[in-house]
Protein backbone atom coordinates (compact mmCIF):
# COMPACT_ATOMS: atom_id res chain seq x y z
CA UNK A 1 0.00 0.00 0.00
CA UNK A 2 1.47 3.35 -1.07
CA UNK A 3 1.73 5.91 1.73
CA UNK A 4 1.13 9.49 0.66
CA UNK A 5 3.71 12.04 1.76
CA UNK A 6 0.98 14.39 3.01
CA UNK A 7 -2.75 14.11 3.67
CA UNK A 8 -5.29 16.70 4.91
CA UNK A 9 -6.89 15.81 8.23
CA UNK A 10 -9.02 18.81 9.24
CA UNK A 11 -11.33 21.37 7.64
CA UNK A 12 -9.26 24.39 8.70
CA UNK A 13 -6.27 23.12 6.73
CA UNK A 14 -8.53 22.20 3.85
CA UNK A 15 -10.07 25.70 3.76
CA UNK A 16 -6.61 27.27 3.75
CA UNK A 17 -5.98 25.50 0.44
CA UNK A 18 -9.42 25.62 -1.19
CA UNK A 19 -10.92 28.83 0.18
CA UNK A 20 -14.51 29.62 1.10
CA UNK A 21 -17.59 29.24 -1.13
CA UNK A 22 -19.29 32.29 -2.60
CA UNK A 23 -22.61 33.66 -1.35
CA UNK A 24 -24.30 32.13 -4.38
CA UNK A 25 -22.98 28.66 -3.56
CA UNK A 26 -23.90 28.96 0.13
CA UNK A 27 -27.40 30.31 -0.48
CA UNK A 28 -28.42 28.02 -3.35
CA UNK A 29 -29.35 25.13 -1.02
CA UNK A 30 -33.07 24.70 -0.34
CA UNK A 31 -34.88 22.13 1.81
CA UNK A 32 -37.72 21.22 -0.55
CA UNK A 33 -38.54 20.63 -4.21
CA UNK A 34 -39.66 23.89 -5.82
CA UNK A 35 -41.13 24.10 -9.32
CA UNK A 36 -37.68 24.27 -10.94
CA UNK A 37 -36.47 21.13 -9.15
CA UNK A 38 -39.66 19.28 -10.01
CA UNK A 39 -39.24 20.27 -13.66
CA UNK A 40 -35.64 19.00 -13.62
CA UNK A 41 -36.68 15.64 -12.12
CA UNK A 42 -39.55 15.30 -14.60
CA UNK A 43 -37.05 15.54 -17.48
CA UNK A 44 -34.38 13.29 -16.00
CA UNK A 45 -34.06 9.66 -17.22
CA UNK A 46 -31.11 8.79 -14.98
CA UNK A 47 -29.85 9.25 -11.44
CA UNK A 48 -27.14 7.94 -9.16
CA UNK A 49 -28.19 6.80 -5.68
CA UNK A 50 -25.70 6.83 -2.81
CA UNK A 51 -26.32 4.90 0.40
CA UNK A 52 -24.25 3.53 3.26
CA UNK A 53 -24.65 0.52 5.49
CA UNK A 54 -24.90 0.18 9.24
CA UNK A 55 -21.11 0.29 9.63
CA UNK A 56 -20.72 3.18 7.19
CA UNK A 57 -19.64 1.13 4.16
CA UNK A 58 -20.62 3.25 1.11
CA UNK A 59 -22.37 2.18 -2.08
CA UNK A 60 -23.35 3.98 -5.27
CA UNK A 61 -25.92 2.61 -7.69
CA UNK A 62 -27.39 3.85 -11.01
CA UNK A 63 -31.13 4.11 -11.60
CA UNK A 64 -32.64 4.85 -15.00
CA UNK A 65 -35.86 4.71 -17.02
CA UNK A 66 -37.98 7.00 -19.16
CA UNK A 67 -37.70 10.75 -18.36
CA UNK A 68 -39.69 11.50 -15.23
CA UNK A 69 -39.60 7.91 -13.96
CA UNK A 70 -39.09 9.21 -10.42
CA UNK A 71 -42.51 9.96 -8.96
CA UNK A 72 -42.87 13.26 -7.08
CA UNK A 73 -45.44 13.01 -4.30
CA UNK A 74 -45.07 16.56 -3.01
CA UNK A 75 -42.40 19.18 -2.34
CA UNK A 76 -40.77 17.02 0.34
CA UNK A 77 -41.20 13.47 -0.97
CA UNK A 78 -40.26 11.50 -4.08
CA UNK A 79 -40.26 7.79 -4.95
CA UNK A 80 -37.77 5.87 -7.09
CA UNK A 81 -39.25 2.66 -8.58
CA UNK A 82 -37.21 -0.45 -7.86
CA UNK A 83 -37.07 -2.27 -11.20
CA UNK A 84 -35.86 -5.89 -11.59
CA UNK A 85 -32.10 -6.17 -11.08
CA UNK A 86 -29.47 -8.68 -10.06
CA UNK A 87 -31.05 -9.30 -6.64
CA UNK A 88 -28.01 -8.09 -4.68
CA UNK A 89 -30.26 -5.29 -3.30
CA UNK A 90 -27.23 -3.47 -1.86
CA UNK A 91 -29.02 -0.11 -1.78
CA UNK A 92 -32.19 -1.51 -0.21
CA UNK A 93 -30.28 -3.35 2.50
CA UNK A 94 -28.28 -0.21 3.23
CA UNK A 95 -31.40 1.94 3.50
CA UNK A 96 -32.96 -0.48 5.99
CA UNK A 97 -29.80 -0.22 8.11
CA UNK A 98 -29.09 3.49 7.56
CA UNK A 99 -31.71 5.81 6.11
CA UNK A 100 -29.30 8.52 4.92
CA UNK A 101 -29.21 8.79 1.12
CA UNK A 102 -28.00 11.07 -1.66
CA UNK A 103 -29.29 11.47 -5.23
CA UNK A 104 -27.69 12.98 -8.31
CA UNK A 105 -30.05 13.60 -11.26
CA UNK A 106 -28.80 13.84 -14.85
CA UNK A 107 -30.38 15.16 -18.06
CA UNK A 108 -28.53 14.09 -21.25
CA UNK A 109 -26.82 17.07 -22.88
CA UNK A 110 -27.12 19.27 -19.78
CA UNK A 111 -23.96 19.91 -17.80
CA UNK A 112 -25.62 20.90 -14.56
CA UNK A 113 -26.96 18.19 -12.26
CA UNK A 114 -29.46 18.22 -9.39
CA UNK A 115 -28.24 17.02 -5.99
CA UNK A 116 -30.60 15.88 -3.26
CA UNK A 117 -29.89 14.66 0.26
CA UNK A 118 -32.40 13.18 2.66
CA UNK A 119 -33.81 10.19 4.45
CA UNK A 120 -34.88 7.12 2.53
CA UNK A 121 -37.09 4.14 3.24
CA UNK A 122 -38.09 1.04 1.31
CA UNK A 123 -41.84 1.20 0.69
CA UNK A 124 -44.53 -1.09 -0.73
CA UNK A 125 -47.50 1.24 -1.08
CA UNK A 126 -49.40 -0.28 -4.01
CA UNK A 127 -51.45 2.88 -4.61
CA UNK A 128 -48.24 4.81 -5.25
CA UNK A 129 -46.36 2.02 -7.03
CA UNK A 130 -49.09 1.49 -9.62
CA UNK A 131 -48.52 5.06 -10.83
CA UNK A 132 -45.03 3.97 -11.94
CA UNK A 133 -46.13 0.92 -13.93
CA UNK A 134 -44.47 0.24 -17.28
CA UNK A 135 -46.08 -2.13 -19.77
CA UNK A 136 -48.74 -2.79 -17.17
CA UNK A 137 -46.17 -3.90 -14.57
CA UNK A 138 -45.84 -1.80 -11.42
CA UNK A 139 -42.65 -2.17 -9.38
CA UNK A 140 -42.85 -4.43 -6.34
CA UNK A 141 -40.96 -1.90 -4.22
CA UNK A 142 -40.02 1.75 -4.22
CA UNK A 143 -37.37 3.88 -2.54
CA UNK A 144 -39.08 6.86 -0.91
CA UNK A 145 -36.88 9.85 -0.14
CA UNK A 146 -37.76 12.72 2.19
CA UNK A 147 -35.91 15.76 0.88
CA UNK A 148 -33.72 17.64 3.33
CA UNK A 149 -31.32 19.44 0.96
CA UNK A 150 -31.63 20.21 -2.73
CA UNK A 151 -29.42 22.25 -5.02
CA UNK A 152 -28.14 22.58 -8.56
CA UNK A 153 -24.53 21.53 -9.20
CA UNK A 154 -22.34 23.31 -11.75
CA UNK A 155 -21.27 21.84 -15.11
CA UNK A 156 -17.48 21.95 -14.70
CA UNK A 157 -17.09 18.16 -14.44
CA UNK A 158 -19.01 17.67 -17.69
CA UNK A 159 -17.09 20.41 -19.46
CA UNK A 160 -13.77 18.90 -18.41
CA UNK A 161 -14.78 15.34 -19.26
CA UNK A 162 -16.67 16.25 -22.48
CA UNK A 163 -19.11 13.55 -21.43
CA UNK A 164 -21.95 14.67 -23.69
CA UNK A 165 -19.76 15.14 -26.78
CA UNK A 166 -20.06 11.96 -28.92
CA UNK A 167 -16.98 12.83 -30.95
CA UNK A 168 -14.86 12.25 -27.81
CA UNK A 169 -16.31 8.81 -27.04
CA UNK A 170 -14.04 5.80 -27.50
CA UNK A 171 -14.91 3.28 -30.20
CA UNK A 172 -16.86 0.10 -29.54
CA UNK A 173 -13.77 -2.10 -29.89
CA UNK A 174 -11.92 -0.04 -27.27
CA UNK A 175 -14.66 -0.24 -24.65
CA UNK A 176 -14.22 -2.58 -21.68
CA UNK A 177 -16.16 -5.84 -22.00
CA UNK A 178 -18.53 -6.45 -19.09
CA UNK A 179 -18.81 -10.12 -20.08
CA UNK A 180 -15.05 -10.56 -20.02
CA UNK A 181 -14.77 -8.85 -16.63
CA UNK A 182 -17.54 -11.02 -15.20
CA UNK A 183 -15.89 -14.14 -16.63
CA UNK A 184 -12.60 -13.20 -14.94
CA UNK A 185 -14.05 -12.04 -11.63
CA UNK A 186 -16.73 -14.70 -11.06
CA UNK A 187 -14.70 -17.71 -12.27
CA UNK A 188 -17.85 -19.77 -12.81
CA UNK A 189 -17.27 -23.39 -13.89
CA UNK A 190 -18.29 -24.29 -17.45
CA UNK A 191 -18.72 -20.64 -18.41
CA UNK A 192 -17.18 -18.67 -21.26
CA UNK A 193 -17.10 -15.01 -22.18
CA UNK A 194 -19.67 -15.74 -24.89
CA UNK A 195 -22.02 -17.62 -22.55
CA UNK A 196 -21.92 -14.77 -20.05
CA UNK A 197 -22.56 -12.26 -22.84
CA UNK A 198 -25.60 -14.34 -23.86
CA UNK A 199 -26.88 -14.16 -20.28
CA UNK A 200 -26.45 -10.41 -20.23
CA UNK A 201 -28.17 -9.96 -23.60
CA UNK A 202 -31.12 -12.12 -22.55
CA UNK A 203 -31.51 -10.18 -19.31
CA UNK A 204 -31.42 -6.84 -21.13
CA UNK A 205 -34.02 -8.04 -23.65
CA UNK A 206 -36.52 -9.68 -21.30
CA UNK A 207 -36.00 -8.56 -17.71
CA UNK A 208 -36.16 -4.76 -17.68
CA UNK A 209 -39.63 -4.60 -16.03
Amino acid sequence: MYRFKKTISNEKELRSLVGDPSDLVVNKVISFLDDSCMDFISKSPFLVLTTSGEKGQPDTSPRGDHPGFVHILNEKQLVIPERPGNKRIDSLRNIIANSRAGLLFFIPGLGETLRIKGRAEVMQDKDVLKRMAVKGRPPELGIAVEVEECFIHCAKAFIRSKLWQPETWIGERERPSAARMLFTHASLPNSTVDSIQDRLDESYRNKLY
